[in-house]
């Protein structure tokens, strides 16, 4: 199981979260989102306390924990400049709004 990160979404998070060397953000499936009808992704810093998969970029470790790898399982994160955005993008599971 696996997910991307991308180098532009990476430095976005450690920008606006004030991210230093070793530090560590967690993605979660949130139920809802502001229009969404259905899922979103959530954050916090730190780690889960256990079976987690991660990813280090830019010496940040981005972690998920193993009951939220169904929806982040083949995502990509990224951030784009021209819509000052992150986007979440998953092929696998199509719509990350409403997955099926």
């Amino acid at each position: 199981m696996t997910f991307t990160i991308t180098e532009q979404a990476a430095s976005f998070y450690k920008k606006e979260l004030n991210l230093n060397k070793g530090d560590s953000i967690s993605f979660y499936v949130r139920v809802g989102g502001v229009g969404s009808g259905g899922f979103s992704a959530g954050l916090y810093k730190g780690k889960p306390d256990i079976d987690y998969t991660s990813v280090e970029k830019q010496d940040i470790t981005f972690c998920i924990h193993k009951d939220d790898m169904w929806y982040f399982d083949g995502m990509t994160i990224d951030y784009h400049d021209d819509y000052n955005e992150v986007t979440f993008e998953n092929s696998r599971i199509g719509s990350v709004i409403n997955p099926q």
